[in-house]
């Protein structure tokens, strides 16, 4: 099972791309380098995740630093602990207070190891993850990018994704997360560095960062 963990890494699986399929080479020079985009496995960078689902990063980036003030460190056991009055003074809406704390109880209870997520394979660390209520395909496909560090995973649920693909394939409506899961099946198995790629393309063309955590 192939992992992206080193800037090293990235540049493999581009030069592989590109080399694969030629029309990738425009779209890459627009976007310019490709940053690695890792973090820790665990509690803390699934909510991040979380957090910054469907608001803009500045607002995730302000929720994001209120939770990790008022519950440091942040753990699940913690994040149980602070209770209601916490979660909305961070700003989660009432569907991410909950979900939080269903992860929460989920691995409190054993029936949630993020970290052992990291070393099954995707459709099975997907699997166990949407199990929970609150947490769809996108949640799950980013943390295991970004957090597990599998190279073939490609977010098709990412508005930011579905934008870029239709800029850069001229396409006079975005894709749904059907479709364009569909098209990036081409770019296995290193779907993971073309998620990178399209979200560096997005950035370039849109002038803003549509990558869902930093």
């Amino acid at each position: 099972m192939r992992r992206i963990d080193t800037p090293e890494d990235v540049a493999e699986g581009l030069t592989a791309l590109l080399e694969a399929h030629p029309e990738l080479v425009a779209i890459a020079e627009k976007a310019g380098p490709l940053p690695l985009r890792r973090s820790e496995p665990g509690f803390e960078s699934l909510a991040s995740v979380i957090v910054s689902q469907q608001v803009s990063k500045a607002s995730a980036a302000s929720i994001w630093a209120r939770l990790v003030k008022l519950i440091d460190p942040l753990t699940p056991e913690n994040y149980l602990a602070a209770g209601g009055e916490a979660w909305r003074e961070a700003g989660l809406s009432r569907a991410k207070q909950e979900t939080l704390a269903r992860i929460s109880q989920a691995i409190a209870a054993g029936e949630l190891d993020l970290l052992d997520l990291c070393e099954r394979p995707i459709e099975e660390a997907m699997g166990l993850m949407t199990r929970i209520k609150g947490v769809g395909p996108w949640t799950a496909e980013v943390y295991l990018l970004f957090s597990a560090g599998h190279a073939d995973v490609f977010p098709a649920g990412d508005v930011a994704l579905q934008h870029a693909y239709a800029h850069a394939y001229r396409e006079s409506t975005r894709p749904d997360s059907k479709a364009l899961q569909s098209f990036a099946q081409r770019w296995s198995p290193w779907r993971g560095v073309a998620a990178r790629l399209f979200w560096a393309y997005y950035a370039a063309t849109r002038g803003r960062d549509g990558t869902p955590i930093a």
